[in-house]
């Protein structure tokens, strides 16, 4: 019930003084907004890069043949290690946390074409998990690379999303020949479009994939490029890569301690580096917000102060009528908090009106689709509340600290 007669007695002072109460709930409106919007806009481009980094692939580490920097066993330092196709066997069968592993061929020298449309693009040879790893999703009507390919050899072909309009304009690729060289290969899937913000070779909607076996046929190839492999669990790469280095490191005679004879690219390494950026900005957007919001709480400070001191002669016939400190203390925290609610209410609802209207301007593939999350919400709350409390706290303790005889005489 006081409660309620606090806040009868606030609005009737907000309404005599309409525009100090209203610029004082913009100030709290305003800043809402920015740390709304601002936190909303890095949930979007965070999940937009994080979106565009899994079009590399999932928890993948890219492994690269490199060069000794240490004589080892005999051999001299500077040797190349350049790695072969029956590593992958041996990896797979060594390593219980390797789940999943591929070799990958490249040649970029041979051109892809069909009639009068011609393209140099990365010609790659593969295995079947391999599309699995990279996300490399076939369109509707066609399929990716399978065991089956592999074992007999097929001179089948999968085609990156742009060679295939390259290549086909509007035609449906499946089933249609294009050449590689001089030998004729047969389409059996085109690539999904994906977001791919990182590669290694280069991007996938500029590849080719044919098996394997089929490329090492065709080329003559001995040694890999590099193989693409997927642990268990992200958290046991680590340990997983130290076994790849003490397996080939037997295997090719160099020190297990060389991190230089092999090249290693943990994604999921890379990606937990993605993390603390991001969490570096969403600081940093709090921060800003904050004081843009904190902005707002000073005019709330300041116009509690001026209500305390237009009502001190109020104050003192409360008190004398038996109300005691802590009451008074409270009536006007909870009036703060009344003015910074109104100005959150407002601040919350121009925010989602303005991410909407975002969301319709294209650029999502730049910066994503700006977020209110339930993470967003929270930290808004709480600053808002911090907000409320340093703005209140003050006024609240100056009005209860009045002498009541002093304020009977105001």
């Amino acid at each position: 019930m006081a409660i309620l007669d606090s806040l009868r007695e606030f609005t009737a002072d907000m309404r005599s003084q309409r525009l100090r109460t209203t610029l004082t709930v913009l100030g709290i409106t305003w800043g809402t907004v920015a740390v709304v919007v601002l936190l909303a806009f890095g949930v979007g481009l965070e999940n937009q890069t994080r979106k565009r980094f899994h079009g590399l692939g999932d928890r993948i580490v890219i492994l690269f043949g490199g060069r000794t920097t240490e004589a080892y066993a005999g051999f001299r330092e500077g040797r190349w290690i350049q790695l072969r196709a029956d590593d992958a066997t041996l990896l797979r069968s060594e390593i219980a946390d390797i789940t999943m592993i591929s070799p990958e061929y490249s040649d970029r020298a041979t051109p892809v074409r069909r009639g009068r449309s011609s393209s140099t693009p990365n010609i790659t040879g593969i295995h079947p998990v391999y599309g699995i790893m990279r996300n490399v999703i076939p369109e509707m009507g066609g399929r990716f690379i399978n065991q089956r390919d592999v074992d007999d050899r097929r001179r089948v072909i999968f085609l990156g999303d742009e060679i295939a309009g390259l290549l086909f304009e509007d035609e449906d690729p499946v089933g249609n020949d294009v050449f590689v060289g001089e030998v004729p290969f047969t389409v059996i899937g085109v690539m999904r479009p994906k977001l791919q913000s990182s590669s290694y070779n280069s991007r996938d909607k500029d590849r080719v994939f044919i098996p394997a076996s089929t490329y090492e046929a065709l080329f003559g190839d001995i040694y890999v490029n590099n193989f693409v492999y997927r642990t268990r669990d992200a958290l046991v790469t680590k340990s997983v890569e130290s076994q790849v280095y003490e397996l080939l490191g037997s295997k090719y005679r160099f020190n297990p301690e060389d991190e230089d004879a092999l090249g290693v690219w943990d994604t999921a390494e890379f990606e937990k580096l993605f993390g603390y950026m991001f969490l570096g900005f969403k600081i940093f957007f709090g921060i800003v917000g904050g004081f843009t919001l904190t902005v707002g709480g000073i005019g709330v400070a300041n116009i509690m102060y001026i209500v305390v001191r237009e009502r001190t002669r109020e104050i003192g016939v409360k008190r004398s009528v038996g109300a005691r400190r802590s009451d008074i203390m409270r009536q006007f925290l909870a009036e703060t908090f009344f003015v910074v609610a109104i100005g959150a209410v407002f601040g919350f609802l121009a925010s989602i009106g303005l991410v909407k209207l975002m969301s319709l301007v294209p650029m999502q593939d730049f910066v994503g689709t700006p977020t209110i999350s339930s993470t967003v919400m929270v930290i808004t709350v709480v600053l808002l509340g911090l907000v409320g409390i340093m703005a209140g706290i003050f006024p609240a303790r100056k009005a209860a600290n009045l002498d009541p005889v002093e304020c009977l005489r105001y």
